[in-house]
């Protein structure tokens, strides 16, 4: 008699959650007085009914976001950007050339950006472009960060070869990412970023220059396929655009595993998220 009067109980109009195949002997429901419900005991509780257990409403986790190199131009976009999305933000920006201190910085983490880059000497640009990046890699994949998002630097044809050491260790950064994160790893590849740029106590408008090129040359995508020139053609962004795409790509799940152009960063900045 009691077992089909509960077997009416399981299969009345319950929450989805009560039903009987949405759990399984180890699941637990958590009661209003702080009291659990299990179905691997056959005792419950009799205090704790149904009633309490259906009021539970389960809170996930926020995202713990951490940006490397969050100081500068992009990356304190960046952290903005993410804060307005409620996620919980922290920056790492002194050294990544020693591994060592990275673990720590790495714990409880569940996404990473990564803005760090620089220019100098050949191999001062491979040192902070790919070997620093990529001892960040290779930590968050030890520690199990689900997601990492990349700010590379797009092609700029004979530019390349004039900074072996930067566009060496960005693509070094880029091979290393897709393979520690078959699921997760993102690049962005964006071209000039303007916005406007603090330098010391100075601010700097680059989106006068910026903002009219990038009017002009995002429908002149075809452009950008002439000999010599056209990678010179490829449009500006602005780094608000580009902070919101990395943040999206950071947290969203369905944000396939790719490389993300500068027409990619356009199209994606545009959508209004989920």
């Amino acid at each position: 008699m009691k077992k089909a009067i509960i077997s009416r109980l399981l299969n009345s109009q319950s929450p989805p959650f009560l039903k009987p195949h949405y759990y399984r002997d180890r699941s637990l429901f958590a009661a209003r007085n702080g009291r659990f419900l299990s179905t691997g005991s056959e005792k419950v509780d009799g205090s704790s009914t149904l009633e309490e257990a259906e009021r539970v409403e389960f809170t996930p986790p926020k995202e713990k976001l951490l940006v490397l190199g969050g100081n500068g131009f992009v990356g304190s976009h960046i952290c903005i950007e993410a804060l307005a999305h409620g996620l919980d933000v922290s920056s790492l920006s002194r050294d990544l050339l020693s591994p060592d201190s990275l673990g720590n910085a790495m714990n409880g983490v569940t996404s990473v950006i990564s803005c760090v880059g620089g220019f100098g000497s050949n191999s001062y640009m491979y040192d902070i472009n790919g070997t620093a990046n990529i001892n960040a890699i290779r930590a968050a994949s030890e520690q199990g960060v689900k997601r990492f998002v990349y700010i590379s630097a797009a092609d700029f044809g004979l530019v390349n070869y004039l900074l072996k050491g930067y566009y060496a260790g960005k693509r070094s950064t880029e091979k290393e990412l897709l393979d520690k994160f078959l699921h997760g790893g993102v690049i962005l590849r964006p071209g000039f970023i303007h916005g406007t740029r603090r330098v010391g106590s100075l601010h700097l408008p680059l989106s006068i220059i910026g903002a009219p090129l990038e009017m002009v040359l995002r429908h002149a995508k075809l452009l950008t396929h002439l000999p010599l020139i056209g990678p010179l053609l490829i449009p500006p962004v602005n780094v608000t655009s580009v902070a919101k795409v990395a943040v999206r790509a950071a947290v969203d799940p369905a944000f396939p595993r790719c490389v993300v152009d500068v027409y990619g960063i356009l199209q994606h900045s545009q959508r209004n998220p989920a």
